[in-house]
């Protein structure tokens, strides 16, 4: 590859939860520029959720994401009982976790038997993959269906729920219906823990990345709808202090905000085109002239939410039969290879079931299906979940009537787009060295590893490959 540039360019990707490519630029073997690019409009919610009544911001956020709504839901209305001093009983937070351990079910499953074990096994799909392992898919949907029941259950339909709502739920179950998804949940499991052993013997191409990882941490559960934020680089806040040590910022070649941990760079100033790459842990910009973008080094402040951070900072908190599975299937922490996340989702599987069940057999229906809130009042509160790909930060400030008068929310694609682009520069030797085919397919599957949520993406479909003159 000596003096050649190759460039893969991906200009749409497909089947995607919003618009956007990927460009590759390898020069001398090595990634000169790595851009994920979002080109889908903006959608203007936190704009739109200005003036509307704080009881709103639940179904209003729901609809951001129909994979993982109930994220949004969560987030929404942690924010709000922050704000207006709502503390649920132990009922409803055992009902809420178990609505959310149903999200995670599907929302893994779709993504890890229909979108990323192809990849794995050389397919282009998970039709021609079930042609030849039909047991396996059929196994995958049976856990999403498993997911789906629960979210249908207690949501009231499988997609944006609507028996949520600030304090709770508009109704409980009965026991006796809950009890009734105790047949597919405890099948669920066993697939689980079969499609585990399974997947772990399946390769998995070799890459160690330096993550900051970031996820909320609880002192006694893996961490879903409570906690702190902690991070591998010793950060441990509340979450109402998200603000102060993370920064979005805008790119130029992408319409999604981006975010980075504060400290680690500063943001481009006023007038720049955009923000440029950081020197290794020297926290200033590149110097005038040099090309632009570069390839991002460690200590750009990007940091890695999602699967892989919650594994590695609260892998301790997994039940012990969890853990066990985990050894068996050849997992330990520290895992930093985003390619075994497609093991780590199998993991957070068989937690959200075996959670599932045990929530459902010490179940105690609520007094109230909700808490109201004692007064209604200005103020501005701070909520955080974790969505399926990661940490997932609301922020509103409310009037003395309870409209809205300001929102942020932070969702984890836009807090993993920049380890996204670093992990296609650490990979940019071994695919240099590949047939451009392959290596196409092999950067595919590097960003499908953390199934960034413009996304749900399958493949992509268009490839366009430019050669420097030698």
């Amino acid at each position: 590859m000596s003096a050649e540039t190759r460039t893969i360019s991906v200009d749409y990707l497909a089947r995607v939860e919003g618009e956007g490519s990927l460009t590759l630029v390898i020069e001398d073997g090595r990634a000169k520029e790595a851009r994920l690019s979002i080109f889908e409009p903006p959608r203007f919610f936190e704009a739109f959720l200005r003036g509307r009544g704080y009881a709103e911001a639940p179904d209003i956020t729901s609809r951001i994401c129909g994979i993982c709504p109930v994220a949004y839901i969560t987030s929404a209305c942690r924010a709000m009982e922050d704000a207006l001093g709502i503390e649920l009983g132990p009922e409803l937070r055992a009902l809420r976790r178990l609505l959310y351990c149903g999200e995670w079910i599907e929302s893994h499953a779709l993504h890890v038997f229909l979108l990323h074990a192809p990849d794995f096994l050389g397919y282009p799909d998970a039709v021609a993959m079930a042609r030849d392992h039909r047991d396996w898919v059929a196994k995958g949907l049976a856990i999403k269906k498993a997911g789906n029941a629960i979210v249908a259950l207690l949501g009231g339909r499988e997609v944006h729920p609507v028996n949520t709502r600030v304090g709770g739920f508009y109704s409980a179950p009965s026991r006796a219906d809950l009890e009734g998804l105790l047949p597919e949940l405890r099948a669920g499991s066993e697939h689980t823990r079969a499609c585990l052993s399974w997947m772990a013997t399946l390769p998995c191409p070799e890459l160690e990345r330096p993550y900051e990882f970031v996820a909320l941490r609880s002192d006694d559960v893996y961490a879903i709808a409570e906690g702190r934020l902690v991070s591998s680089g010793g950060l441990d806040i509340a979450v109402r202090d998200y603000d102060a040590h993370f920064v979005e910022e805008h790119v130029s070649w992408s319409t999604a905000l981006r975010s980075r941990i504060r400290g680690s760079g500063r943001r481009a100033p006023p007038g720049d085109p955009e923000p440029r790459a950081l020197d290794r842990g020297s926290g200033r910009r590149a110097p005038p002239g040099d090309p632009e973008p570069r390839a991002f080094e460690h200590g750009s402040g990007s940091y890695l939410c999602g699967p892989l951070a919650r594994f590695n900072l609260s892998f301790d908190r997994l039940l012990p039969e969890v853990q066990d599975a985990t050894r068996a299937a050849g997992l330990a922490v520290p895992c930093r290879n985003p390619f075994r996340s497609l093991l780590v989702r199998l993991v957070e599987i068989l937690q959200a079931f075996e959670e599932s069940i045990r929530i459902i057999e010490a179940y105690a229906p609520p007094p109230a299906p909700f808490v109201a809130p004692r007064s209604v009042h200005a103020g501005t509160g701070y909520g955080g979940s974790e969505a399926p790909r990661g940490f997932l930060y609301h922020r509103y400030t409310l009037d003395a009537e309870g409209a809205i008068l300001d929102a942020k929310i932070v969702p984890p694609t836009s807090q993993n787009q920049l380890s996204i682009e670093e992990d296609l520069c650490a990979l940019s030797p071994s695919l240099a060295s590949l047939p451009l085919r392959e290596a196409t397919a092999r950067a595919e599957q590097a960003v499908r590893n953390h199934d960034p949520c413009i996304s749900c993406a399958t493949h992509f479909l268009t490839l366009r490959v430019e050669e420097a003159p030698r």
